[in-house]
């Protein structure tokens, strides 16, 4: 299973907000970021605070692709 978190980017840059804007917004720390930036797994804890700090949808963050490993 693949993880891609270029939505989470590409709506980040949409809405004109860096990395560490949206880190300090959902109190997520540098080190669960820098597992996003390398497309690692992540909590279903921290996406619910991403999505709640971005005022999206999980699907709007991450992308998921059962068929890679």
């Amino acid at each position: 299973m693949a993880v891609s978190y270029n939505r989470l980017w590409k709506l980040l840059i949409d809405k004109g907000i860096t990395k560490t804007e949206m880190r300090k917004k959902a109190g997520i720390s540098t080190s669960v970021l820098a597992k996003m930036g390398k497309n690692e797994t992540v909590s279903m804890d921290t996406l619910a605070r991403i999505s709640a700090a971005m005022e999206c949808g999980l699907d709007e963050i991450v992308e998921i692709n059962c068929k890679e490993v």
